[in-house]
């Protein structure tokens, strides 16, 4: 399931739009977590640093993505995103799926994930590339 978030993470641009969820106070232990997730990228920031200059550095933004996903920011989207794509592999797999007028996607759900996703990745990553 991890493989098939990330594999649409990097399908999609990552300036996607979406609504914006009800804003909810940022709370200590979220507050936390963006510092854990900074020090993180610091420190392979700084063992990148280490490596030899010739070769080409890694993009950390995946790595960053997918942190940011699992992380209590985004749970709640990655939740609903998770339950959509069950519901619809199980759909699918149901007789007579082919026939039905109105097939359900994710698109809606995953285009929340996204936006919580880029939200959480762009503080993060620019403070990486300065």
């Amino acid at each position: 399931m991890r493989n098939f978030v990330a594999e649409f993470f990097e399908a999609i641009v990552p300036s996607v739009k979406a609504e914006e969820p009800e804003d909810s106070p940022v709370t200590d232990e979220e507050a936390l977590e963006d510092a854990e997730l900074e020090n993180e990228v610091d420190e392979e920031a700084d063992e990148e640093d280490e490596e030899e200059e010739e070769e080409e550095p890694e993009d950390i933004m995946p790595k960053i993505q997918q942190k940011c996903a699992n992380s209590s920011i985004c749970h709640e989207y990655k939740h609903h995103f998770d339950e959509c794509v069950e519901r619809v592999t199980k759909a699918q797999e149901e007789p007579g799926y082919e026939d039905l007028e109105y097939k359900e996607d994710c698109v809606e759900e995953f285009f929340h994930l996204s936006h919580c996703v880029n939200e959480c990745t762009a503080p993060t990553l620019f403070r990486a590339l300065k």
